[in-house]
């Protein structure tokens, strides 16, 4: 079957785009590697979402799949490995498997990269978070640690100290790769503590972050220290590399567009974190999709003009 929209990633921006294109009465499949939902999944509490009550990121995307698929959209579990562009659209591939659609949007996201440190993975989401502005509030007059020496790890220490009783700021380095500015702002903050030159190795909690173990990379001592959550500030990495051959990257991996969210193969749009912006939070994921889709639409829609006048 061929279809008019084909949707690569159903994280927020995805099943957005993919919800447009439906009700633009476009036929419409996504794709998903993994589970529908993207990094939203590990959200405790959706509280900056406008006009929508505290929720939790696993019932927003529970609700969003199931708006979506009641408008008829096909949703399939599959890990997209290349586009290619034909003369009549696109081939998606997962594997031996071909898709084929009129237009594509790449709604791939991010994956945050990981301490890989015992404890981790049972307790992300619960008490580990990688989005400050997303989730400071709930640690409001509580103990809690960033981990990174770039501008997000200090501006994610700069909005946790104005909410939090202590904030542990913990580098690898002595020094911060942040921008001097930023780091002349965190400095003075009375309730920030640098820890440089030290890592996490471990992190505590009996179903929730408890406390972390820290060891000093000069001497190689190790010190507990008590928190009730952590930021993770270490990287992110855009899910983009099985599509440089098809559309445009910037230096760092991430989709290259335009106001209308076009790469720079014609006919494939690109939505999400995983495009080259500045503010990556839920609202302007839903924003790309929003704008991608109709975009998508236009684009199917030309074609389709010009196809009939011939």
């Amino acid at each position: 079957m061929k279809y008019d929209l084909i949707v690569v990633g159903a994280g927020p921006a995805g099943m957005t785009a993919a919800l447009y294109g439906a009700r633009a009465s476009k036929s419409v499949l996504v794709l998903e590697g993994e589970f529908p939902g993207g990094q939203i999944l590990t959200s405790e509490k959706i509280e900056n979402y406008p006009a929508l009550p505290a929720t939790d990121g696993y019932t927003f995307a529970e609700n969003l799949k199931s708006q979506i698929l009641s408008l008829g959209v096909t949703l399939e579990s599959a890990l997209v490995d290349r586009v290619e562009k034909r003369e009549d659209g696109f081939a998606v591939f997962s594997g031996e498997t071909e898709y084929r659609g009129r237009s594509v949007i790449l709604a791939t996201g991010l994956r945050h990269r990981h301490l890989g440190v015992p404890g981790e993975d049972a307790l992300i989401g619960k008490g580990i978070s990688f989005c400050a502005t997303c989730d400071g509030m709930f640690f409001k007059n509580k103990r809690v640690a960033v981990v990174g020496g770039g501008n997000t790890a200090v501006q994610d220490a700069l909005v946790l100290s104005e909410l939090c009783e202590h904030v542990y700021l913990i580098h690898r380095r002595l020094e911060l790769r942040a921008e001097r500015e930023l780091c002349e702002r965190v400095f003075e903050k009375e309730n920030v503590e640098f820890l440089g030159e030290c890592v996490v190795s471990e992190i505590r909690g009996e179903g929730r972050v408890e406390a972390l173990i820290l060891e000093d990379l000069g001497t190689h001592e190790k010190k507990e220290v008590f928190v009730a959550g952590l930021f993770e500030a270490v990287g992110q990495i855009p899910q983009n590399e099985a599509f440089r051959d098809t559309v445009a990257l910037d230096e760092f991996g991430y989709f290259v567009t335009d106001g209308s969210c076009a790469t720079s193969c014609r006919g494939i749009f690109a939505a999400g974190d995983a495009c080259s912006k500045s503010v990556r939070q839920l609202t302007t994921a839903v924003a790309d999709g929003t704008v991608a889709a109709l975009s998508a639409v236009a684009y199917i829609d030309e074609i389709t003009r010009k196809r009939d006048a011939k």
